[in-house]
């Protein structure tokens, strides 16, 4: 008979021993149980928009007066005669968490940022339809930061924003009956989109960036920059508005942006309207307006810009500098099939601006 090893014959008990290890002491301790994973505001550690955490007013449907991270559970819909959030409190973290604030008839702002509520971020979610502005913040607050909000079919500007040295990335103003955008001092937009309001696509008051933004289809004029001036602007698309595509007045840098039918064909509009001195307007591209680049003062600086099929491409009043102005509507130019080509551009300076 062949003998039996002591691992084959000891190995059920190893696997039964190994067991109770695994599964621990059968029997709990005295006492109660202690509690050993984390509490649902340590998961969470923000605070919910509701009637008992932050309740409203005569004024809003919801209130946040203490600093702190605020967002929505679902969507809200406004009362006749309120704000649906009003923040009067600084350092505030208010996220619409996707949802969409639904304005009603005689209702007014959306999100309103009164008294001198500063370091507020506002992000992701859509104020629609409201009475008065879509967001509007007062002009005694600093610091705000808004990213990824739609502001739709409001009854004044989709973005009413006073305050000093506000950022928006990221956010659209659609369908307003006041401007897109209505920016205080220091403010910086950056990937913003303005389509179809009734106002301006974009207004700054002074001393701050326009960036990469879109401006579409408004009535008023397309980025408007003329308050007190020193806007950059740059990047940005510029097509269809009623009034002139960019305007600005004092120190600005208009540079490398697209514009294009602004002035609806009546004599009234430009793609670019310098009302000032010591702007500098470079690179950029202005197509089938009233007025290409349109020049009102002396003093400006005018580099490598393209006109093209405008009612009028050049109008500059004596006294400016320009690099020279290139008629290129006939180039006259030979076909291109290889690897090289003689230069059309009819020019070797570097800062020549062109008709075409």
């Amino acid at each position: 008979m062949k003998p039996t090893s002591f691992l084959s014959a000891s190995a059920p008990l190893l696997v039964a021993a190994a067991a109770v290890l695994a599964v621990g002491d059968l029997n709990p301790p005295p006492g109660a149980i202690a509690a050993t994973g984390k509490h649902l505001t340590e998961l969470e550690p923000r605070i919910a928009i509701n009637a008992t955490n932050t309740p409203g007013n005569l004024n809003s449907v919801f209130r946040i007066s203490q600093p702190g991270s605020y967002y929505l559970t679902g969507n809200l819909t406004g009362v006749s005669g309120k704000s649906g959030i009003e923040i009067a409190a600084n350092n505030v973290v208010l996220d619409l968490n996707g949802y969409t604030l639904q304005g009603v008839s005689g209702s007014l702002s959306g999100v309103s940022v009164q008294l001198a509520a500063d370091a507020l971020t506002i992000r992701d979610g859509v104020v629609a339809n409201w009475g008065f502005e879509g967001v509007f913040q007062s002009a005694t607050c600093t610091g705000a930061l808004i990213e990824n909000v739609q502001a739709i079919g409001c009854s004044s500007h989709g973005f009413a924003l006073a305050g000093e040295a506000t950022v928006l990335s990221k956010c659209n103003s659609v369908s307003n009956l006041g401007d897109g955008f209505n920016m205080g001092v220091g403010c910086v937009l950056t990937n913003c989109t303005s389509y179809s309001n009734n106002g301006n696509g974009i207004v700054l008051s002074s001393i701050g960036t326009i960036s990469d933004c879109t401006v579409r289809s408004n009535g008023g004029h397309g980025i408007r920059a003329e308050s007190n001036g020193f806007a950059h602007i740059a990047n940005c698309v510029v097509v269809d508005n009623t009034l002139d595509g960019i305007r600005v007045r004092l120190g600005c840098m208009v540079l490398n942006n697209s514009c294009a039918f602004n002035g609806a064909g009546v004599g009234i509009g430009s793609n670019i309207h310098v009302l000032g001195s010591n702007n500098r307007i470079e690179g950029n591209q202005c197509l089938n307006a009233d007025i290409g680049v349109d020049v009102d003062l002396a003093g400006n600086t005018i580099l490598r810009n393209t006109c093209a099929d405008n009612v009028t491409n050049w109008d500059i009043v004596p006294n400016n500098i320009y690099g020279p102005i290139v008629d290129r509507r006939v180039p006259a130019s030979a076909a291109v099939l290889g690897n090289s080509a003689a230069s059309s551009l009819g020019t070797t300076d570097a800062n020549a601006n062109f008709s075409y």
